[in-house]
């Protein structure tokens, strides 16, 4: 007599897919409970407050059920005033539930892959190097680059998807993006 042992262990079943205005109320409440109060206070808000999303660069992770396990988007910025196009990437962020499936990795992967797509030329944001490096991004050309209000300038990377594209690249992050209609503001920020 055969015996099959079951106990393989693998991540849950995921998918990466486009954002959509019904992930709204999740997203929120799944940044809510990976990020917690203080999330609406950092630098990278201030960029992001009152504006959309990057055309085609606001992502979701569903879970096996359809719920939204992870989330990742990408903002439209200059570097400097008058200074070149760029994106800053954030919040990204998995369901507590969710950690150590790959989530997050997939999420950054997709989203990089889509940026250099859709022709974009450098990725910035505020995280911890040891993370984000395996993805490419590093402080290395960010020294003479800043972010509005309180931040670690050690935490500030950057992946350039068109090689040296932050030569001569100085000043603070400005946002650029799409601007929320008065009333969909509830729905897209």
């Amino acid at each position: 007599m055969e015996m099959s042992v079951e106990f393989v262990a693998h991540a849950p079943a995921f998918a990466t897919v486009a954002e959509t205005a019904a992930d709204v109320a999740a997203r929120e409440a799944l940044l809510d409970r990976a990020m917690g109060p203080k999330r609406k206070t950092k630098s990278s808000e201030k960029l992001r407050r009152g504006r959309r999303p990057s055309e085609g660069l606001a992502f979701v992770a569903r879970n096996a059920s359809g719920g939204v396990a992870g989330t990742v988007r990408l903002w439209d910025v200059t570097l400097g005033e008058g200074g070149p196009a760029a994106l800053l990437l954030g919040p990204l962020a998995v369901d507590p539930s969710s950690k150590n499936a790959g989530i997050g990795s997939a999420l950054m992967r997709h989203a990089i892959a889509e940026a250099a797509r859709l022709g974009h030329t450098v990725i910035l944001l505020v995280g911890d190097e040891p993370y984000y490096g395996r993805f490419g991004f590093s402080a290395a050309r960010t020294g003479a680059l800043a972010m509005p209000g309180p931040y670690e300038r050690h935490r500030l990377l950057a992946l350039e998807l068109v090689e040296g594209v932050l030569d001569g690249a100085k000043g603070t992050l400005k946002a650029s993006g799409r601007k929320l209609k008065a009333r969909a503001s509830t729905l897209a920020a």
